[in-house]
């Protein structure tokens, strides 16, 4: 069955590195999918922290921002010890929500990367109560700040 998301990196893109720990394993020896969203996250809140600001730093300022939406398309399993590429980009946002993109590798003896998973989330911003709420403007504006970028890169 073929899917009609489409998701895929723009630029800036954001990585980080990350092994694979035996429990993040099932009993087949790979990665049991729900840990690949706990990778998107690890990719996202490090993007987040080096670009925007820490999630610690938007809830300080009373919003939290959970996943609404999210996707994944599986390629290839990892395994225990893959050092594996985490990598994110911020694909759309409104004043409500942030839509991020995201791509799973790893490392081939040939020197190429092979494409694991590919997916995206969508985290709308709520405050303590749970209520939709515009995110903060400073939040606005580094992420403004951040598309802005990726319009030069093209």
């Amino acid at each position: 069955m073929k899917s009609n998301i489409q998701v895929s990196l723009t630029e800036p893109v954001f990585s980080v590195s990350y092994r694979v720990i035996y429990g993040d394993t099932d009993a087949a020896g790979v990665v049991y999918n729900a840990n690949y969203l706990r990778y998107f996250e690890i990719a996202r809140t490090e993007m987040m922290r080096a670009w925007v600001m820490p999630y610690s730093e938007i809830e300080q300022l009373g919003c939290i921002l959970p996943v609404i939406e999210s996707y994944l398309r599986f390629k290839a399993p990892a395994a225990y010890d893959d050092l594996l590429t985490l990598s994110v980009s911020l694909a759309d946002n409104t004043k409500m929500t942030c839509r991020f993109h995201y791509a799973i590798t790893r490392p081939q003896a040939d020197g190429r990367d092979q494409l694991l998973v590919r997916g995206c989330t969508v985290h709308a911003c709520v405050n303590r109560a749970g209520k939709l709420t515009p995110l903060p403007e400073v939040v606005l504006e580094k992420i403004t700040v951040l598309r802005e970028k990726a319009k030069k890169v093209k």
